[in-house]
């Protein structure tokens, strides 16, 4: 009897020695992804009569229209014939969907994993007339910025299509380091002129029309598309681009990417094939950029998952490409995009909203005025006016002598 009490107080204490430690454990936020296969993913496509739109994404100009991306929705087209009272018109349902860009009444737009390809040149009768599917091999899925873990459970990369996200509260054990998982996963990416055959895209674009090629970069990818069949683009190519692309700007044969701890500068001397130049290098932030003649402009956004707390607008010489360097800092709050109209420089500071600077002498660029009392996002300066996007509005300004006169706001 002793030795049986001895064995079941042996077995209690190993018991108690393996229970887990409650330190050992933490409350986790775990994003589980909502699937939808591929099948159905393709066919909902369709264009709808006006909605109301739910979470602004990017701008896009083209004739006399104006199409606003409702974030992995689908994109809302304006008529701005009349810029004083604009008109929403349509609603073109494009799951997955980040950028678009137009060159001769045809639409590429992404949805996911695929490039799809409308005729708009009828604005009462859009089609699709293409789809080139899983061209995009680096998706970003938009994985929620609270989660701190995410669990793909079954998906299928081949098969599914990630359409949201649920987020839950779990209780996990400690890992060593830092859980949180790259909102990049595995699947496709995610533009500048005037009136012309190709429309106008902002500084927070992915997407760039050059000629008879379509550029589009994702995370660490770019694909070429090439364009001379309007209807029928072909992939071309595909090349990693660098790291945590976010925003692409074209000007004088060159691509200027945009990423959370630099430039990227690529040639387009070979169109199919961009070619590496050179790269310029800061600490990590938000980064949308533009360039005018010999200079580049960015702004840099901090305290958030871009990075740094430090907002900045940075000028870059980049007279010499295979050399750029760093000619100038100016302090913001939270700057988003920005654009250039002759000497002005239109910038947008977030809350702190539309700031305008003279860059005549880009080597001590001057601020000339705010507009404060609005929220500023992206703008596209075009020949005869200034588009901008903020919080839910739609802006239009005319160019006046002492900055830009108010044309029209538009509740999206």
């Amino acid at each position: 009897m002793k030795i049986k009490h001895l064995f079941l107080s042996l077995i209690a204490v190993l018991a108690f020695s393996c229970d887990p430690k409650e330190e050992d454990y933490e409350f986790v936020q775990v994003a589980t992804p909502q699937l939808m296969s591929k099948t159905a993913f393709r066919s909902s496509v369709e264009v709808d009569a006006p909605k109301n739109i739910e979470t602004v994404g990017k701008i896009y100009a083209y004739k006399d229209y104006i199409f606003v991306s409702d974030e992995g929705n689908g994109i809302h087209v304006i008529d701005n014939s009349n810029p004083v009272v604009p008109k929403s018109i349509k609603f073109i349902k494009i799951p997955g969907n980040e950028d678009i860009s137009v060159k001769n009444d045809f639409l590429y737009a992404d949805s996911a994993t695929d490039l799809v390809v409308f005729d708009i040149s009828d604005m009462d009768n859009i089609t699709v007339v293409g789809r080139l599917k899983d061209v995009f091999n680096v998706y970003d899925y938009n994985v929620p910025l609270e989660a701190q873990a995410v669990d793909y459970g079954s998906y299928d990369n081949e098969n599914d299509i990630i359409v949201g996200w649920t987020i839950t509260t779990e209780r996990r054990k400690k890992q060593d380091g830092d859980i949180l998982i790259d909102g990049v996963f595995n699947g496709g990416p995610v533009l500048n002129a005037g009136e012309s055959a190709t429309g106008s895209g902002g500084s927070l674009a992915r997407f760039q029309i050059v000629d008879h090629y379509l550029y589009a970069v994702g995370n660490y990818e770019m694909a070429i598309f090439n364009i001379q069949n309007l209807e029928e683009p072909v992939l071309a190519n595909t090349q990693y681009a660098g790291w945590n692309i976010e925003t692409m700007f074209q000007a004088e044969g060159y691509l200027y990417l945009g990423s959370t701890n630099g430039m990227y500068i690529y040639s387009l001397n070979n169109p199919a094939m961009p070619e590496y130049v050179s790269e310029f290098t800061h600490w990590e932030g938000c980064d949308p950029v533009v360039v005018d003649g010999d200079y580049a402009y960015l702004t840099l956004r901090g305290g958030n998952s871009c990075g740094q707390l430090e907002s900045i607008l940075e000028v870059i010489d980049v007279s010499d490409k295979t050399t750029p360097k760093l000619v100038g800092r100016y302090e913001l709050e939270n700057p988003y995009g920005l654009g250039i109209k002759g000497n002005m420089l239109f910038v947008c500071d977030g809350t702190a909203g539309l700031k305008l600077f003279d860059k005549t002498n880009p080597l001590e660029v001057g601020f000339v005025k705010s507009y404060a009392d609005i929220q500023a996002k992206d703008v596209i300066p075009l020949e005869d006016k200034l588009l901008m996007i903020g919080g839910d509005m739609l802006y239009q300004y005319n160019y006046v002598e002492s900055g830009v006169e108010l044309v029209s706001e538009f509740e999206l």
